[in-house]
């Protein structure tokens, strides 16, 4: 296979990578280290000029321009007095602002850029693909699609507050997100840990030593019903006790939805008459909520069940099953 075929018909592309890889080895004699390529590919990613136009605009920008260093027109900068400055007054200066560089990098080493680091921890292949095909490859901040703007898997609680490396903790978030969290999110995360293992001890699903589990995972769990409305009619809860599915912290969503889907498809293997399912929650006493412990009820539902399954879960209000 020809280079050129492969550019013209081989070519699967999810992003601009590929051929701006090609692009900048035939560039530089066909061959170029992992670092230059990544520089090649950086000169594309809009959503990085995009991070830095908010650095420079609300942060160096603004100390430079309340010292009267410069002054902004609209979307310029300039430096004040530039024009009265020598040839030789700026050389002096760029050297000065190269020592200062120089220095505080000497300092820092690589802290500088620790905050703005992707490596620190890889995410697999593996759990990124289904972290972005939970969150239907958009943004799950401001729903941006993938093929708009490249998509990070975030930790929703950081990992340096106590969160952990786990699906439940990830979030698919585009790049602009992902990089404002860090200034936006006023979330005390100190006492995140604890808080994921609280219990109560008269409540009985915080209390499920005997019951035996379908399954499991970090923050959720799913067991049968004890007074089922169907044959397999299942319960998913978080283990932390938590009144309603309104308090649920976005990990617990995670979890909870997680088990949700994996029971339903054991279901579906374990008894083939099943057709359909309601998926419920009851928020609050006048809802009929009587175990102040979240939990969704999965009930299997099977061909001719009832006389007329019209109406579904609208049902809960007599007469209201029909419209």
């Amino acid at each position: 296979m020809t280079l050129k075929d492969f550019i013209n018909n081989k070519m699967k592309m999810a992003h601009v990578y590929q051929p701006v890889m090609i692009k900048a080895l035939l560039e530089n004699k066909g061959k170029l280290s992992v670092t230059k390529i990544a520089k090649s590919i950086l000169e594309y990613d809009l959503s990085q000029v995009e991070y830095y136009e908010s650095i420079t605009k609300n942060m160096v920008g603004k100390v430079l321009r309340d010292h009267k260093i410069v002054n902004r027109n609209k979307e310029n900068y300039e430096l004040v007095d530039f024009s009265n400055l020598s040839d030789e007054e700026k050389r002096e200066l760029i050297d000065l602002c190269n020592l200062k560089i120089d220095e505080y990098i000497i300092k820092r080493g690589e802290n500088i850029w620790k905050h703005r680091s992707r490596n620190r921890s890889p995410v697999p292949g593996s759990v990124r693909y289904q972290v972005l095909k939970r969150a239907k490859y958009r943004c799950e901040l401001c729903g941006i699609s993938a093929e708009e703007k490249a998509l990070e898997v975030d930790h929703i609680t950081p990992k340096n507050l106590g969160g952990e490396d786990s699906i439940n903790n990830y979030q698919a978030l585009c790049y602009t997100c992902n990089s404002q969290k860090r200034d936006t999110d006023k979330t005390d995360f100190r006492n995140i840990s604890s808080i994921y293992d609280h219990k109560e001890k008269d409540c009985i699903f915080c209390n499920l030593m005997e019951r035996k589990l379908l399954f499991e995972n970090n923050l959720a769990l799913a067991f049968y019903d004890s007074f089922p409305v169907t044959e397999y009619h299942t319960l998913i809860i978080p283990k932390r006790h938590v009144k309603d599915y309104f308090e649920l912290a976005q990990a617990e969503i995670n979890a909870v939805n997680m088990l949700v889907n994996q029971t339903r498809n054991e279901l579906l293997k374990l008894d083939p008459t099943i057709s359909g399912f309601n998926i419920g929650i009851n928020n609050g006493s006048d809802a009929g909520q009587t175990i102040f412990h979240c939990h969704i009820h999965l009930i299997p539902r099977r061909k001719n069940d009832v006389e007329n399954p019209i109406g579904g879960v609208r049902n809960i209000i007599p007469g209201k099953g029909k419209y």
